[in-house]
């Protein structure tokens, strides 16, 4: 069923709070974040979502295990990523942990956006899709 294909760009000047890499698991783009996502560096994150979006994935999931902070830049990034899937594409979050469940639930996101306890949940529910 995997399919892994790792694509990490190279750091830019102000990207060294966060790291994103892609990869595919079948159709479903696997966007992976690690560090801090704040009003700095939520833009790296829309744009790796945008760049998985142009290759036009059966789905996409945004997986925020490994990130420290989520600020609402952050939040902002993932819910214009939801809107622009639409209710044809499948979308969801992997959120664990006080930094990235807790404040996605207390404001209502889970509500809005599919959020997942660990990537094969996600991933099991998303391919089954």
């Amino acid at each position: 069923m995997a399919n892994h294909q790792d694509v990490t760009a190279a750091p830019r000047p102000g990207q060294s709070d966060i790291n994103v890499d892609e990869m595919w698991v079948d159709r479903l783009a696997v966007i992976s974040v690690s560090g801090c996502v704040d009003m700095l560096t939520a833009p790296f994150l829309t744009e790796a979502i945008d760049s998985a979006l142009a290759k036009a994935p059966s789905g996409i999931v945004v997986d925020l295990s490994k990130v420290d902070f989520l600020a609402s830049a952050g939040i902002s990034a993932l819910i214009a990523a939801s809107d622009s899937i639409g209710q044809s594409g499948r979308f969801g979050v992997v959120a664990d942990g006080a930094a990235t469940h807790r404040p996605l639930t207390l404001l209502g996101v889970d509500e809005l956006i599919s959020l997942y306890r660990t990537l094969d949940d996600a991933l099991s529910e998303l391919a089954d899709a």
